[in-house]
């Protein structure tokens, strides 16, 4: 099965390839892959009435059903709320930083703050700018990131505007590529402008508030909305038929960032023709990368057994913080 879905995905990027390769460049740019373009290039009744579940879900992520979920108003101010070891405040009672990090030696933590903001506010165009202005700061906390972003910093910030409506805002770091680690590139000056404007060229429709900033220490940040109606695919509740469907559309996606990105569909589409060799290397490559993460975790594994790494649950670590 899994070949397949590799399978699956490389052929509809491939085919999509063809696609752009035979568009102007200013079509590709003003192309756009969205829920209602999904429902009529599907067939099956059970796929279209998940695209209609998922437009549903995305109109209610935002930071205004978030704001209860995350935070609770004391007084007249809305303050996040500690889940450790998700969320929590850098220097609250429930903070996982150690006493010497950098973070937890700064002098002036709101002076600070102030600075790396105002130096975010000047990466937006104006009109953004001034949207921005309309908000107040609430409260800001640590929040733990994902698997590809292990290790790096990331906050969140609360901000609410006159009529008590929020805007959270997410902080991330942005650390060097990987490609910048191995291969020779041009120089980059700020990691998190490199991300800001890569995604500006590759989405269709990038976040209303991309930008980046610096922080007091040398840390290269993005900014962007925590939420603004994004989705987090369940791929774990999927069937062979729907994944099957979500990996094409990935291959689509892909496929669009390529072809407006680098304005080379046809040299792509060339490069790959029309057989199924470049399916079969990738599924040969996904084969050998499965196989090398299950090293690697059997190598994790006995560290942590070893006594070399000390790794927890999230549940054990959140049993810390109960009363």
């Amino acid at each position: 099965m899994a070949d397949e879905l590799v399978y699956q995905l490389v052929c509809s990027y491939q085919n999509r390839m063809q696609s752009y390769a035979g568009m102007g460049i200013l079509d590709t740019w003003y192309d756009r892959i969205t829920f209602d373009r999904l429902l009529k290039e599907e067939t099956s009744p059970d796929i279209q009435k998940r695209i209609r579940r998922s437009i549903e879900r995305a109109a209610d992520r935002t930071s205004e059903a978030l704001l209860p979920k995350l935070a609770e108003l004391v007084g007249d101010k809305w303050t996040i709320l500690d889940a450790p070891p998700a969320v929590f405040h850098v220097r609250g009672q429930h903070t996982l930083f150690d006493p010497d990090d950098d973070w937890m030696t700064a002098k002036n933590v709101d002076e600070v703050a102030v600075k790396v903001f105002k130096e975010y506010l000047g990466t937006l165009a104006p009109d953004r700018q001034r949207l921005l202005s309309h908000f107040t700061l609430h409260d800001r906390a640590f929040k733990v990131v994902g698997v590809g972003s292990v290790g790096t910093r990331c906050l969140i910030q609360l901000m609410i505007d006159s009529h008590g409506k929020p805007i959270f805002l997410q902080v991330k770091e942005a650390a060097r590529s990987v490609v910048g680690r191995y291969f020779k590139c041009p120089a980059v000056a700020h990691e998190g402008r490199r991300v800001v404007e890569g995604q500006r060229l590759m989405q269709a429709a990038s976040d209303l508030f991309l930008g980046w900033t610096k922080g007091p220490y040398g840390r290269h940040f993005y900014v962007r909305q925590l939420r603004d109606m994004k989705l987090s695919p369940q791929i774990e509740l999927m069937d062979a038929e729907v994944l099957g469907k979500y990996a094409a559309l990935c291959g689509w996606v892909l496929a669009r960032a390529h072809a407006k990105s680098g304005g080379l569909a046809a040299e792509i589409s060339g490069y790959l023709g029309t057989g199924d060799r470049m399916a079969e290397v990738m599924v040969g490559y996904s084969n050998s990368y499965a196989d090398q993460v299950e090293k690697d975790y059997e190598r994790f594994v006995a560290a942590c057994r070893s006594g070399r790494l000390e790794a927890r649950t999230e549940v054990d670590m959140a049993a810390d913080f109960r009363v």
